[in-house]
């Protein structure tokens, strides 16, 4: 008989808490796993993953939160931490820090700054682009990173782009403050996945040509597989101005679209 392991996602407190009950082994942490990525992909600032009615059943499945954190360090680079009692030495296979409960977890945390996060959902239509655009613009001005608006609005341009082309479905774009950095990101419901090779990308490729201009303007990209799609992100740093981004305005985004006919 195969164990199971229940969730439950408390978004009403200082920073979303999953609560988790059951037993984690071999069998259940794949759904664990699921279970935190899917509310990751909201751009969280932090998440407190609450075991302390989670029974380990083999230790060596406690290592599912820190793949988590892993895949995660760079989008949305939340801060993950874990509530557990009693004997907790187990869970120090996470990798994470441990805190008898979500309040001290809070505190450690600090006060969170939503001011540093937006994000809207958008149809898979014409002009979706031009809104994300429009978000885009705002953050830059709200957040003073004027030099960031020209690379943005191209990474945002070609990934809704991609959505609407490709995809087809509903998506969400995330927009996150760091510091003098800021991150993109769009999340989709299709699970295909973009590649890129660095170098020639063939026309019906997934994700083409596209890639080829967010890897050129963004310091660092990637794709996130979450439950029912994917996320697509990219970061982009104020102290490293991508080349070619600073000529165009970001009303007037020149765009090839993620080429390719594969639909997604």
């Amino acid at each position: 008989m195969s164990s199971e392991v229940r969730h439950l996602v408390d978004g009403g407190q200082t920073y979303p808490v999953v609560r988790l009950s059951g037993v984690l082994d071999a069998d259940s942490a794949p759904a664990v796993g699921e279970a935190l990525l899917d509310v990751l992909a909201g751009q969280p600032e932090a998440l407190v993953v609450d075991v302390r009615d989670l029974t380990v059943g083999q230790p060596e499945a406690v290592v599912v939160l820190r793949d988590v954190a892993h895949a995660t360090a760079d989008w949305p680079g939340a801060h993950l931490v874990v509530c557990a009692a009693g004997d907790i030495a187990g869970w120090h296979g996470s990798g994470l820090p441990i805190w008898p409960s979500p309040e001290e977890a809070f505190t450690a945390l600090g006060r969170p700054a939503p001011g540093n996060f937006l994000s809207i959902g958008l149809q898979p239509v014409v002009g979706a682009a031009r809104q994300s655009r429009e978000l885009v613009t705002e953050a830059c001005a709200r957040w003073e990173l004027p030099d960031l608006a020209g690379a943005a609005c191209i990474v945002v341009t070609e990934m809704v782009n991609n959505v609407v082309a490709h995809a087809r479905t509903e998506m969400t774009v995330l927009l996150a403050l760091h510091g003098a950095a800021m991150s993109v990101a769009v999340r989709d419901r299709s699970p295909v996945t973009p590649r890129f090779t660095g170098g020639p990308v063939p026309v019906t490729s997934y994700g083409g040509r596209g890639l080829l201009l967010i890897d050129s303007v963004a310091s660092r990209w990637g794709s996130l597989a979450v439950p029912g799609g994917k996320v697509v992100w990219a970061a982009l740093d104020e102290d490293d101005p991508a080349d070619g981004a600073e000529s165009l305005p970001a009303g007037e985004v020149q765009t090839t679209g993620m080429a390719g006919h594969t639909r997604g």
